[in-house]
């Protein structure tokens, strides 16, 4: 009997011993699991996604925001027939499709289809510039619906899914690196409208100039196509219907969306009409050619800022001021009358609408408690805001 004791706890002893051994294993694996799961922070291919993401920002919304060179060729010189209002409705639809095609892509980024949707917009946009460059002179509808629509669908194809695959490589530096993402935006409008001004105004002509301008597009998308990689596999996603539900019972998430959507009825304003002013105002029209480029220089600087300031202030109260400053100074375009006013309307302007849109995205992220359904949020956002845009034509 004692033998048969002895025996029974023995076995007893070595059982637990085991269950030991597996506990420590368990946890000493475990931290190991959880770091793999993590955003890394950094490394070649995270930075490597953030330059790619970087140039489709500055092919995409940057060549957007260059509307006003177009606003201002098409209305002195390609498209007499209509008038400035009717003209801007081509840069507005842009605008607006860019935003309200997160919709669709980002439910499709959800679900794992985040390198289809780069390709397919990139096409969409070269073939698009392609396109336009067989357009003549009056032909209104067919630049509406090659620049206006087309384009814009591309370019939302690409906007969203860009943006929120930042955050499977980056956690506690998100908001500095899709602030430097957001900046190619207006770097783009930098370089695009020194380029279109020089080629449509110049010796080249638009059917050229364009075409030009198409094939360095298309060479940038190249390069973000093969820079950007995904980290997170894909999963099965909730339904938009579900996410939707979700969004209705936040209050939070409803006053912003609200909030950025009248912010978006007038934001684009000086993007479009700030040169044709500064020409109309009778200032040197070499020097208005550059009075985009000075507004998005000076976007540049707010959004790169943009990442560092709400570490202090706080992503919402930043939002709000930029916003307060854009619509002081958008208001002060009534005294513009010489090249110093042009200066001071773009540098203050760019500055805080380039602080403005690079918070959007974070703070969007910000309010999303499961970041599986950051696309579907991003699109559920931006197809309302969007209609700001459209109604800012």
């Amino acid at each position: 009997m004692a033998q048969t004791e002895f025996r029974n706890e023995l076995t007893m002893n070595e059982k637990l011993d085991v269950l030991e051994e597996l506990g420590r294993k368990q946890s000493s694996d475990c931290p190991t699991l959880c770091s793999e799961s993590d955003p890394p922070d950094g490394g070649r291919l995270a930075w490597a996604t953030a330059f790619g993401s970087f140039l489709i920002q500055f092919c995409g919304y940057g060549y957007a925001n260059s509307f006003g060179v177009y606003q201002d060729f098409y209305t002195r010189i390609y498209l007499t027939n209509q008038p400035p209002s009717t003209i801007s409705w081509i840069g507005a639809s842009n605008s607006y499709l860019i935003a309200s095609s997160t919709l669709i892509s980002g439910l499709l980024y959800d679900r794992g289809w985040f390198y289809h949707l780069m390709i397919v917009g990139s096409l969409l946009q070269s073939l698009s510039l392609f396109t336009l460059s067989f357009a003549k002179p009056g032909q209104f509808y067919m630049i509406f619906m090659v620049q206006g629509v087309l384009s814009g669908i591309g370019m939302g194809l690409m906007y969203g899914p860009c943006m929120a695959v930042i955050s499977q490589h980056f956690f506690k530096k998100r908001t500095l690196v899709m602030s430097l993402v957001a900046s190619g935006s207006p770097m783009g409008a930098i370089i695009h409208p020194i380029m279109l001004n020089h080629l449509l105004n110049g010796t080249v002509g638009f059917a050229r100039g364009v075409r030009a301008s198409a094939g360095f597009i298309s060479t940038l998308l190249l390069i973000a196509c093969l820079s950007m990689r995904t980290r997170a596999p894909s999963r099965p996603t909730t339904s938009y219907i579900a996410v939707a539900r979700k969004c209705s019972r936040e209050v939070s998430f409803i006053l912003m969306t609200a909030g950025i959507m009248l912010c978006q009825t007038g934001i684009l304003f000086p993007v479009f009409y700030l040169q044709l002013d500064s020409i109309k105002h009778g200032i040197n029209v070499h020097f208005s050619f550059y009075s985009l480029v000075i507004l998005n220089a000076a976007c540049v600087v707010g959004r790169c800022t943009a990442g560092i300031i709400p570490a202090y202030t706080g992503l919402l109260n930043l939002l709000i001021t930029s916003t307060a400053a854009c619509s002081i100074i958008m208001i002060s375009m009534i005294a513009l009358s010489d090249i110093s006013s042009v200066v001071v309307i773009g540098v203050a302007y760019g500055y805080f609408s380039g602080v403005y849109i690079a918070v959007l995205v974070p703070l969007v992220t910000m309010l999303t408690p499961d970041l599986s359904e950051l696309g579907a949020r991003m699109g559920i956002c931006f197809a309302f805001t969007a209609f700001g845009s459209l109604l800012s034509g």
